[in-house]
């Protein structure tokens, strides 16, 4: 149960409590947790703080470069094993998992690079002055990830903050944590002083409020729901600490009539079935020009008709979803969907390898779903599509917009002019136009409106809000 990392040292809560983890196929505990608290938060920010204000500062841009290198490369050695970890501990397929790696390698790579070359810049200013606007790292900062990527969040996370030269604080959802452990681990082999990262595995409510609300952390990061996302907010407020906060989606992809069918339904099925739907920038809406809308469904149907869902190791299209609770969610959102007049119009199937205890659900593609039900609106969370007919552009463009989300938006025409209309007309963070990213490349800003959240990780955007600028004015006559 030495799952806290803190200066540098693994070590069990303080309050010697512990948390079960348990395995999505079958339900069954498999190991357990320090069940971090407060007093273990205070100790991890504390040494943070110490970590950023001593040695650590002083490493230059090229140094943290070459650590970012070094983790990038001890990553891709270790990927099979880190795969393993993460498809055992989140249910995700096996090939998944491991193509997941390659990602979190390249996170590592992408920042070592940037390390050295993202900087402030001289401001023209009046003469016989000289201004310039220095980048220099927040100080401590604070990243609350989601269980759905661990380790990928954990690299889109720390990797940044550390290019930059910020410490920082982890705290993993409870449900995944033991990707995120490993890498913390191979960080401080790859040569990361003791304190700069340091992790506290717990509960959300406890540790992860404990760290949002926290009087010494300078910036903080969270990836949830939108309900988590206001606690998370209104305690940073007490100390005005800023937030990047990513809270989820309900994206659609636009099917107009001119669209290349054969191209675009490998892209629709994988986004709403990657990671069994549970990924933030699912495509989880399919509109489709009224004209092609019975013709594509039924294409769009018999690919559904072809899913099954099962173990990791059996070569399956998805896994299990993450816990009970999720698999509840997902059941009573389609249950009331269907009582309501919504149609079922075609399933996967549960593979005869699924444990019955384990946490599984075949996906779902509903039709006539009404444009203000709850499921056309609110994320979902699982492999449930939801396919509704538009009448023109300017009605395609109102339904797209038609949540509190707007996260990512796929558009499918060969029309030049018409994608760059609707890609400028939908609310949306990023827009994919002939195909779908699901969070785009590690290169690529990525963030929503609304309820989607605000602010951007990933690509130079994310070093941008993990630094101040100060601005310095010499005079030199």
């Amino acid at each position: 149960m030495d799952t806290l990392l803190i200066d540098g040292t693994w070590r069990a809560s303080r309050e010697g409590q512990s948390l079960d983890v348990a395995d999505p196929c079958t339900g069954a505990p498999f190991a357990q947790l320090a069940r971090g608290m407060a007093v273990d938060v205070d100790d991890a920010v504390r040494a943070a703080r110490t970590a950023f204000e001593g040695p650590w500062h002083q490493w230059s841009a090229a140094e943290r470069g070459r650590l970012l290198a070094r983790m990038a490369v001890l990553v891709a050695r270790h990927a099979d094993e880190l795969a393993a970890v993460e498809s055992r501990d989140t249910g995700k397929p096996l090939v998944q998992a491991r193509a997941e790696f390659d990602v979190v390698s390249r996170y590592f790579e992408f920042y070592a690079g940037a390390a050295d070359k993202f900087a402030g810049a001289e401001i023209p200013f009046l003469p016989g002055h000289t201004a310039i606007a220095r980048r220099e790292p927040v100080g401590v900062t604070a990243h609350v990830i989601p269980w759905n990527y661990p380790a990928v969040m954990f690299a889109r996370t720390i990797a940044p903050t550390l290019a930059v030269g910020n410490a920082a604080v982890l705290k993993p959802a409870e449900d995944a944590c033991l990707s995120s452990l490993r890498l913390a681990q191979l960080l401080l082999e790859a040569g990361l002083p003791p304190g700069v990262l340091n992790v506290v595995t717990g509960l959300g409510e406890e540790a992860g409020g404990a760290l949002a609300a926290h009087a010494d952390i300078d910036f903080i990061t969270f990836t949830g729901s939108p309900q988590v996302g206001t606690l998370i907010q209104q305690a940073a407020a007490r100390h005005h600490t800023p937030c990047v906060l990513e809270l989820g989606g309900k994206s659609p992809q636009i099917l107009f009539e001119d669209a290349d069918i054969e191209t675009a339904l490998p892209s629709i099925v994988n986004a709403i079935i990657q990671n069994a739907g549970q990924t933030c920038s699912a495509g989880s809406r399919l509109l489709i020009a009224r004209s092609r809308y019975a013709e594509w469904l039924e294409r769009v149907a018999e690919r559904f008709s072809d899913l099954t869902v099962g173990p990791p190791s059996g070569g399956h299209a998805c896994g299990p979803l993450i816990n009970a609770a999720q698999l509840d969610r997902v059941r009573a959102f389609v249950a009331r969907a269907c009582g309501d007049g919504v149609q079922q119009v075609a399933a996967g199937s549960i593979a005869a390898d699924a444990d019955s205890r384990g946490y599984f659900y075949a996906p779902a593609l509903l039709s006539n779903v009404p444009r203000d039900h709850p499921i056309a609106r609110e994320e979902v969370f699982g492999p449930v599509l939801c396919a509704l007919p538009f009448d023109d552009e300017a009605d395609a463009v109102a339904l797209a917009n038609a949540t509190p989300y707007g996260l990512v938006t796929g558009v499918w025409t060969q029309d030049g002019s018409r994608q760059t209309r609707v890609a400028q007309r939908v609310r949306s963070g990023q827009v994919f136009i002939n195909c779908y990213g699901a969070g785009g490349g590690v290169e690529l800003p990525f963030g929503g409106f609304g309820r989607s959240g605000h602010g951007r990780e990933k690509g130079l955007a994310a070093l941008e809000a993990l630094t101040a600028i100060k601005t310095v004015v010499q005079r030199y006559e």
